[in-house]
């Protein structure tokens, strides 16, 4: 009788204490049984691959510690799969920054592209990181900050057709991706929390004037207080940005000068608490003298001093709405651009949810 010979095993898939060589696309595929194609689109989160080999996939990339050829990437797709977030250097005590950071990579972590972060300091134009990112081509999409109402640096990515999203809007005739906070409802309920305090001159320490969020939250402030009878002033010498010793100084000057005023709002945290230290030294009793109310990302304040009247901006949800839009934008420039606005006090839609 002939004996049957026993069927031949398949090959040893490599395990990642084996590995001699760089990892590769084919490496995940023989470590998976996947086709290297299907491998490629998993780790560029290709709607049409199942979240379970999705996971499959980055779980053996992470083991064997696989890290893609950039510029092999970008001679096949003709991208970076990097997006950047362009910064001011100026420092940022309160965390905002920080959190901002955080969230668009939190968003960014499981998908193919990857977070940079390109500065430029207070006395640079701001478009110059922007240029020199498009005529590079060092990135594939931008987000910005800080928006003016007609931002040079918006007009400049709707002209070459480079993706990008802002934290903040424009007035500007065109659409783009963009997340922002209702800086118009916070003037408003500012006006009335200290209002019901029983405020009758409020002064604002606003963020500088050029930029977006401060005229919105002015405008609506002002009517606010004129509606009402209250007296109103914004502070021309400081801002919601300047050095706490700056906002300390103008503080004590206008309390010297319009001894009358009992309220404050502050366009940050920072400012609320240099405000705060300006009050004490003049005598005054904050939550019975005089009232400040603000906004803040990291619950802070209330620790501080309880007194202080505060609304919470959620930059976390800023910044992971702005990931993904900035992703929309790279892998889908014809579909309308992604937009959320904040309204304090107001539930966020589920998919911000954490």
């Amino acid at each position: 009788m002939t004996r049957s010979k026993p069927a031949a095993k398949p090959p040893a898939r490599p395990r990642p204490g084996n590995l001699t060589r760089k990892p590769t696309l084919k490496t995940i595929a023989e470590m998976s049984g996947l086709a290297v194609a299907t491998v490629s689109r998993a780790l560029n989160d290709a709607p049409d691959i199942g979240a379970d080999t999705k996971k499959l996939v980055r779980r053996i990339a992470s083991d064997i510690g696989y890290v893609p050829n950039r510029a092999g990437v970008r001679l096949r797709t003709g991208r970076t799969n990097v997006i950047t977030l362009v910064l001011t250097t100026e420092p940022d005590v309160m965390d905002h920054t920080a959190r901002l950071i955080a969230s668009i990579a939190e968003a960014l972590r499981h998908t193919s592209f990857h977070l940079t972060i390109t500065p430029y300091f207070p006395d640079q134009d701001p478009l110059d990181p922007v240029r020199y990112i498009v005529e590079t081509g060092s990135a594939d999409a931008v987000i910005l900050n800080q928006t003016q109402p007609d931002d040079p640096r918006v007009r400049y990515l709707v002209e070459k057709g480079f993706p990008f999203a802002t934290h903040g809007r424009t007035d500007m005739p065109v659409a783009h991706p963009w997340f922002d906070f209702d800086n118009s409802a916070f003037g408003r309920l500012a006006v009335d929390g200290l209002a019901g305090r029983g405020a009758r001159s409020i002064v604002m320490i606003a963020p500088p004037r050029e930029q977006s969020y401060s005229q919105h939250m002015i405008a609506a402030a002002a009517a606010e207080c004129a509606a009402r009878g209250i007296a109103f002033l914004v502070e021309d010498k400081t801002t919601a940005d300047s050095p706490n010793e700056h906002v300390c100084a103008g503080v004590k000057a206008r309390l010297a000068e319009t001894p009358e005023v009992d309220a404050y709002i502050t366009g940050s945290a920072k400012a609320a608490m240099a405000t705060t230290a300006a009050i004490e030294s003049t005598g005054r009793r904050l939550g019975r003298d005089i009232n400040i109310f603000t906004k803040e990302a990291v619950s802070l304040l209330n620790l501080f001093r309880p007194e202080i009247m505060t609304v919470h901006e959620d930059v976390t949800r800023a910044g992971r709405f702005l990931a993904r839009a900035a992703m929309q934008a790279i892998r889908e420039p014809e579909a309308a651009p992604m937009q959320e606005l904040e309204v304090p006090g107001a539930a966020a839609p589920s998919a911000d949810k954490d």
